[in-house]
C-alpha cells in the first residue's frame, strides 16, 4: 500500500458510501460487470497495478482505481513493483514514474500538453501516462469508462487532449441556497457550515466533474453578491478549493460591479478611479492569499440592473481591463457576459449583444475572454448561433450553455440537450470562409487565441440525484464531454451515458437512446415550433404564455417576439425588417433570408409570414404550425409508453422517479400544444385541421391559469 498523504478530503471520501440506487452514484456506478465472458477478460488484463510517486492527485487516482475496479469486477486490484506482474496496470508521468520514463511515449506525450493523456495496451501490460498527474486522473476515468461500456482493452492506442482549456460549469447559486433557475431543489454549498463541514458530497461533485473533464466551478450567482468577497467568506471558498484541488478543478467567483462602495465604502466604482483600482488590487491579492490557484472572474455587468463600468459612461472593456490587469499577476482571468440589452429598448433585442461588444474588439487585455450564450436571445428551445461568434477576431469568445433547462420544461421535462449543442457548434459562421464553426471560433484556432473554453449553466441541485430528473444528468454529462472535445457527436455521447447509467444490453439502449436524441425536437414542436420563440409564462418561465403583453418593457414580453397579427406572425429580421441577419456573414445572411434556402426550423425568428403561406408539405403556415403542436404532443406522450415497456430491466426507484415526470410531461405537452393552438388561431381565425382532437378548454382558462409554486416564485399572501 501506498504511503498516505493524509489529507482530510480523503478520510471524507473513505467515509462516504452512497450505495442506494435513486441517481446519487450518476454515471459513476461500477456495478458488478453481469457479462461473464467480458468480466472474465478484464479480471484476467486488471490484476495489480503500480503508481509511482505521490501527490494528492495521484492519492485520488489510487482510490477511484481500487474503488471502480472492486465494484466492477468484484475482485480487489493489487499494488505491485513487479513489471512482470501478469494484468499489470501502470499509471503515472515521466517526472513521477521511472517506469513510464523508461516506456518511450516522448513522441505522444509532447502532443497532449498538461491534461491531456496516453492510454496503451499489449502483451498483458496498459499504461496510462500523461505529462501531469491531474492528466493521469483523466486517462484514469477514459479508461474506466471503455469498461463500464464493456469495450475491448486489448491493443489499446489512445493520445487524447481538450480542445478548450477552459471548461467550466457556472453556478446560479445564492449565499441564501436558493438557486436562480435551479430545478433541483437548493444550493449543495452550505455557506452556513463552511469551512468547518465538508460534506462528502462536495468530493462526489468533485469526482463526476473530473471523470468528463471539467476543470473549473463558479460558485455563485451571476447576479452577484458582493458578501461572497468578504474575508470570512472566502474562507469557506477556500475550503471547497482545497477539496476540488486533487480534481483539477479551479474557483472561480462572480464579481459585483459595485463591490468597491458595497464592501469598501468607496464612493464610486468606476474602473478608471485609482482607489477603485487599488481596492480591487488589494481585495484580489487578499483572495489569492488564501486560494493561490484562484481561477478569476465572472462578471454581469450593466445587464438587467446589474451595475457595471456604463454607469459611469466607461465601457464594458474598461470594466473588464481593470479586473483583469490585477488578476494578470496571478494567471487570473476574467470571463465578461455578452448577455446584455440596452435599457431603452432597441428595435430588436436579437441585436444588442453585437452593438455593444463588436466595436470593442481588440480593446480587451489577453486574460478577458467574452462569454456569449449559444443565441442572441436567451437560451430558447431553438435559436440560431450567435452572430457574436465570428465577429470579435481580436478577442477570445467563451462559449456559455444552459444545462439547466429554463425554458426548456425544467427538471419535468424530459430534454436531451446534447443535439441542441452540437447543432450550434457545428454551425458555420462563414468568419474565414466556409468552415469556420462555431467550435473552431472558442477553440481559438481560427486566431490564434491563448485562452478558449465553455461554461455551462448548472443544473445541479441538493436533491439525492443531483439534477431532479434523472435524465438532467445526461445533460450534464454531455456538456463535460463536449467541451473537452466539440467534435463528439451528441448520439456517441447519449449511448455512453447510457450504459454507465442504467445497461448495455442493447434492447435498453435502443430506445432510450432513440427517445433521447429525439427529445429536444418533440419539446421544440410543443413549445416553439417553426422558428417561435420566447412566449413562455412572465417571470417564473413556466408553462405556455404567447399572451404575455404587459410587462415593464417591451421585449420582456412574447407578443414583442411572436407578432401575430390578423395577416401572419414571426419576426422579420432580414434588411426589410430589423435587419438582425445584417449582423451575420454575408453567406449567414443570404441563407436564412432567402425563403427557399432559410430551413422551416427558423422560419418565424427570421420572417413574418401570412397564415397562409405556403410551406414545402403543401400545406398552409397555420395547418404546418397546428400540426407541429400536436406531433410535439403526440410523440411525448409516446415517451413514457416507450418507458413503460422498460419496467423490468430498470431498477425500481429509478423507473418510477422517470415515469412520474414522463406523466407529467406528457400533461404539460398538451397544455403547451392546446394553449398555443387556441391563443394563435384568435388571430388566423381558421380552422384547427380536420382529424385534429379540439382543445377541451377555452383561450380564457388557460390565459387565467396562475402559477404561485412555480420554482423561482415566491407565493404572497
Amino acid at each position: 500500500m501506498r504511503k498516505s498523504i493524509g489529507f482530510l478530503f480523503f478520510a471524507i471520501l473513505l467515509a462516504h458510501s452512497g450505495i442506494a440506487e435513486d441517481g446519487y452514484r450518476l454515471w459513476l456506478r461500477y456495478d458488478l460487470i453481469t457479462d461473464a465472458q467480458q468480466l472474465a477478460l478484464y479480471r484476467q488484463s486488471l490484476q495489480h497495478y503500480i503508481i509511482e510517486g505521490q501527490s494528492p492527485t495521484l492519492e485520488v487516482v489510487e482510490h477511484e482505481l481500487k474503488k471502480a475496479l472492486q465494484g466492477l469486477l468484484g475482485t480487489s486490484i493489487t499494488e505491485s513493483t513487479d513489471l512482470a506482474s501478469k494484468g499489470l496496470l501502470i499509471l503515472g508521468t515521466p517526472s513521477s514514474s521511472t517506469i513510464v520514463k523508461g516506456l518511450k511515449l516522448e513522441d505522444k506525450l509532447k502532443t497532449i500538453g498538461k491534461e491531456g493523456f496516453v492510454i496503451t495496451s499489449q502483451g498483458g501490460r496498459t499504461v496510462i501516462a500523461a505529462n501531469e498527474d491531474i492528466g493521469v486522473l483523466y486517462g484514469l476515468f477514459h479508461f474506466l469508462r471503455l469498461l463500464q461500456s464493456h469495450t475491448a482493452i486489448d491493443g489499446l492506442s489512445i493520445t487524447n487532449k481538450p480542445k478548450l482549456n477552459i471548461r467550466i460549469l457556472n453556478h446560479w447559486d445564492n449565499l441564501d441556497r436558493t438557486v436562480e433557475r435551479g430545478y433541483a431543489g437548493f444550493s449543495i454549498w452550505d455557506w452556513h457550515k463552511l469551512p468547518d463541514y465538508l460534506d462528502a458530497r462536495y468530493l462526489d461533485y468533485a469526482r463526476a466533474n473530473a471523470s468528463i473533464g471539467i476543470n473549473g466551478t463558479v460558485l455563485t450567482n451571476v447576479n452577484a453578491n458582493a458578501l461572497i468577497l468578504r474575508p470570512d467568506y472566502l474562507d469557506k471558498v477556500a475550503a471547497l478549493a482545497d477539496l476540488f484541488r486533487p480534481y483539477g478543478i479551479r474557483v472561480y467567483l462572480t464579481a459585483r460591479f459595485s463591490a468597491p462602495i458595497n464592501l469598501g465604502g468607496l464612493k464610486t466604482a468606476d474602473p478608471l478611479d485609482p482607489a477603485v483600482k487599488d481596492w480591487w488590487k488589494t481585495k484580489i491579492d487578499e483572495i489569492y492569499e488564501k486560494i493561490p490557484d484562484f481561477g478569476g472572474f465572472l462578471v454581469k455587468a450593466n445587464s438587467e440592473g446589474q451595475p457595471g463600468p456604463q454607469n459611469y459612461n466607461r465601457s464594458h472593456a474598461d470594466g473588464a481591463n481593470m479586473l483583469a490587469d490585477a488578476l494578470k499577476p496571478h494567471d487570473g482571468i476574467v470571463m465578461w457576459r455578452a448577455f446584455v440589452y440596452d435599457d431603452k429598448e432597441p428595435v430588436d433585442r436579437a441585436m444588442q449583444a453585437n452593438n455593444e461588444f463588436e466595436p470593442l474588439d481588440g480593446t480587451f487585455r489577453d486574460n478577458v475572454l467574452i462569454q456569449v450564450k449559444n443565441g442572441p436571445i436567451d437560451f430558447q428551445p431553438r435559436e440560431p448561433f450567435h452572430p457574436l461568434f465570428g465577429a470579435m477576431p481580436k478577442t477570445p469568445l467563451m462559449m456559455e450553455f444552459q444545462i439547466t433547462q429554463e425554458y426548456l420544461g425544467q427538471a419535468t421535462h424530459l430534454v436531451y440537450l446534447g443535439p441542441m449543442f452540437e447543432e450550434v457548434l457545428k454551425a458555420d459562421t462563414y468568419a474565414k470562409g466556409k468552415g469556420a464553426t462555431v467550435a473552431k471560433v472558442i477553440e481559438g484556432k481560427l486566431d490564434n487565441h491563448q485562452y478558449s473554453g465553455m461554461a455551462g449553466v448548472a443544473n445541479i441541485g441538493n436533491d439525492r440525484n443531483w439534477t431532479g430528473h434523472i435524465f438532467g444528468q445526461a445533460n450534464w454529462y454531455v456538456y463535460g464531454r463536449l467541451a473537452w472535445d466539440t467534435e463528439l457527436s451528441s448520439a456517441a455521447i447519449a449511448e455512453e451515458w447510457i450504459r454507465m447509467t442504467f445497461s448495455n444490453d442493447p434492447d435498453v439502449i435502443k430506445p432510450i437512446k432513440e427517445m433521447m436524441l429525439s427529445s429536444r425536437e418533440t419539446l421544440v414542436k410543443y413549445m416553439t415550433p417553426l422558428g417561435l420563440h420566447h412566449i413562455m409564462g412572465a417571470g417564473h418561465h413556466y408553462g405556455p404564455g404567447p399572451w404575455v403583453s404587459r410587462m415593464s418593457r417591451a421585449d420582456w414580453t412574447s407578443v414583442y417576439y411572436h407578432k401575430a397579427d390578423s395577416l401572419g406572425i414571426g419576426f422579420d429580421r432580414t434588411a426589410s425588417g430589423s435587419n438582425a441577419l445584417g449582423q451575420y456573414s454575408p453567406e449567414v445572411a443570404s441563407f436564412y433570408s432567402d425563403l427557399s434556402t432559410c430551413p422551416e426550423a427558423y422560419l418565424l425568428w427570421f420572417h413574418h409570414l401570412k397564415w397562409t403561406y405556403k410551406m414545402a408539405s403543401g400545406e398552409t403556415l397555420w395547418e404546418k404550425l397546428c400540426h407541429s403542436y400536436y406531433e410535439g404532443a403526440k410523440e411525448a406522450k409516446a415517451f413514457r409508453q416507450t418507458w413503460q415497456k422498460l419496467e423490468k430491466a430498470i431498477d425500481a426507484d429509478r423507473f418510477r422517479q422517470v415515469d412520474m415526470l414522463l406523466k407529467i410531461q406528457e400533461k404539460e405537452a398538451k397544455w403547451w400544444r392546446d394553449a398555443c393552438v387556441l391563443y394563435f388561431q384568435s388571430f388566423s381565425k381558421m380552422p384547427i385541421p380536420s382529424g385534429l382532437e379540439k382543445p377541451t378548454e377555452s383561450l380564457e382558462y388557460f390565459t387565467n391559469l396562475s402559477y404561485p409554486y412555480a420554482p423561482g416564485i415566491r407565493p404572497r399572501w
